[in-house]
C-alpha cells in the first residue's frame, strides 16, 4: 500500500510550519514539501521531510510535480502557507479542485487577498468597517486626507504580516510613504495599489474561526507608532458576554459575505465607538503562537483539525478546558548585530511556561522593518486564571537578555 502524503505549499519561516509537519507525522502521513526556496525552510531538513524545489507560482509546475509524486505517494491531502505571500493558500484551492482533494474555495481566497476588494464587499453587505478609499499615485492623498481625516492608515492592497503598513500623522508622512509603497518594495504586484484607511482607535482583538464556528477570541496589544508590530497576545481575551457575542456575530457574518467557512479564518477587530470594527479578515490560520495560545486556552488544536479537515477525516472542535493563556513578542530597540542571548533556558524552566523561542541565533544581522521580521522570538505562558498567567509570562520575560553591537558607520 502506497504510504499516505500531506503536501505543503511553502511554509512559515517562524511556528506554524513546523507545527504543521508535526501534527502530521502524528497522523500518521509523510510530510512533502513544495518550496521555491526550500533553504527558507530549515525545520524540514531538521525533521527529515522531504523539501522539492519547484516554481510555487506556477500552477501547471505544482500540478505536474504533484502529478508525480502520485507515481510513488498517496496523496492524502494539500495545504499550505506562507509569511511572503498569502496567495499560495488560493493556489492550493486550485491544486485541491485539480486533483479532487477537499480544500478552500480559490475564487473567495484571491477576492479575501485583495484587501480593497474585501473591505468593498464587508461595506457594501453592511458589515462594519473603517472608512477607506484605493489609490495608484500619491497626487490625491491630500484631497483623501480631507475625506478621511488624520491620522490615516496606509497599507498595500496586497500583502500579510503588518508589511507596509504605518500609521501616517499628517499629509507629508502619507505622501512619503505612499511613494514608498507605490514603489514596490512591500509587494511582489507588478502594479502596486494602496489601501487608505481611517484609523479605528480601541483595543484590538482577533477572532480564530475553524468552519463557521469561533473557537477562541484573544486581545493584542502592538509596539508604539507609527508601525504595527504586536507585543503581546492573550487568550481569551477580557471580554463580557455581550462583547463576546457581538464580536463572534460580526465575524461569522463576515465568512458569509466573502463566501469563506471551509477551513482556519482569522480576523482582526477593533472595538471602537462603534463596537467591533473589522479591520482584515485573513482567510487562513493566524501565524505562530496564535495557534498554540488557542490550544492552551481551550483545549482545540487547530493546526491538527486544520489538517483532519484537508485529508477527509472528521475534525473535534470540542472544547476540553478553560485557562488563560499569553504570549509575550521578543522586539528589539534598534539595528545591529546580535552578540548574545542570555536567560532562556532559565525562563523555560518556570512552572507555568510552556514555550521560550528564539528566531534568531548571535552573530545574525537585525534590521527592523516595521512588520512581523521585528520579531526576534516569543515567550508564552499558561494557567488557570489571566492574572497568574500574566505573572509567569512577566517572571520569565525578566530572565530574557540580549545585547546587540551597532553596524558600524560610514569610515569606521
Amino acid at each position: 500500500m502506497a504510504r499516505r502524503a500531506l503536501i505543503l505549499v511553502e511554509g512559515h519561516t517562524r511556528g506554524n510550519g513546523q507545527l504543521y509537519v508535526q501534527a502530521a507525522q502524528r497522523l500518521g502521513l509523510h510530510p512533502i514539501t513544495l518550496a521555491a526556496d526550500p533553504n527558507r525552510y530549515d525545520y524540514n531538513a531538521a525533521e527529515g521531510i522531504d523539501t522539492i524545489r519547484v516554481d510555487t507560482d506556477d500552477l501547471v509546475a505544482l500540478i505536474r510535480e504533484c502529478s508525480r509524486l502520485r507515481a510513488t505517494y498517496e496523496i492524502a491531502g494539500i495545504t499550505g502557507f506562507t509569511d511572503l505571500q498569502e496567495s499560495v493558500y488560493a493556489t492550493v484551492g486550485k491544486l485541491c479542485r485539480h486533483f479532487n482533494l477537499p480544500g478552500p474555495n480559490p475564487a473567495s481566497i484571491e477576492r479575501c487577498c485583495d484587501k480593497f476588494t474585501q473591505r468593498q464587499l464587508l461595506a457594501e453587505a453592511g458589515v462594519p468597517v473603517p472608512a477607506y478609499r484605493a489609490a495608484t499615485d500619491a497626487t490625491e492623498l491630500e484631497c483623501l486626507a480631507a475625506e478621511i481625516g488624520l491620522p490615516m492608515i496606509l497599507k498595500p492592497v496586497i500583502g500579510s504580516g503588518s508589511n507596509g503598513v504605518r500609521l501616517c500623522r499628517n499629509v507629508d508622512e502619507l505622501v512619503e510613504h505612499a511613494n514608498n509603497l507605490l514603489s514596490g518594495k512591500h509587494t511582489c504586484q507588478p502594479s502596486p495599489r494602496i489601501l487608505i484607511e481611517e484609523f479605528a482607535q480601541g483595543p484590538h482583538y482577533s477572532a480564530e474561526i475553524m468552519g463557521n464556528e469561533v473557537i477562541a477570541i484573544g486581545a493584542a496589544d502592538f509596539g508604539p507608532p507609527p508601525h504595527f508590530v504586536c507585543r503581546e497576545y492573550t487568550y481569551p481575551a477580557p471580554l463580557t458576554d455581550e462583547e463576546h457575542q457581538r464580536i463572534s456575530a460580526v465575524s461569522l457574518s463576515c465568512l458569509r459575505v466573502l463566501d469563506l467557512g471551509w477551513g482556519p479564518t482569522n480576523i482582526d477587530l477593533r472595538w471602537t465607538k462603534r463596537g467591533p470594527v473589522v479591520i482584515e479578515v485573513n482567510p487562513r490560520l493566524a501565524g505562530s503562537p496564535i495557534p498554540q495560545l488557542a490550544q492552551l486556552a481551550c483545549g482545540v488544536d487547530l493546526i491538527t483539525e486544520h489538517i483532519n479537515l484537508v485529508i477527509g477525516n472528521e475534525w473535534n472542535l470540542r472544547r476540553r478546558h478553560s485557562h488563560s493563556a499569553a504570549a509575550r513578542i521578543l522586539v528589539p530597540d534598534c539595528d545591529g548585530t546580535l552578540d548574545r542571548i542570555s536567560g532562556d533556558s532559565l525562563a523555560a524552566a518556570i512552572p507555568g511556561v510552556t514555550e521560550v523561542k528564539m528566531y534568531i541565533e548571535p552573530t545574525m544581522p537585525i534590521v527592523k522593518k516595521g512588520d512581523y521580521r521585528d520579531k526576534i522570538g516569543h515567550v508564552i505562558a499558561a494557567s488557570s486564571s489571566r492574572h497568574r498567567t500574566e505573572e509567569i509570562l512577566q517572571s520569565a520575560v525578566d530572565l530574557i537578555n540580549w545585547s546587540i553591537i551597532s553596524f558600524p558607520t560610514a569610515g569606521e
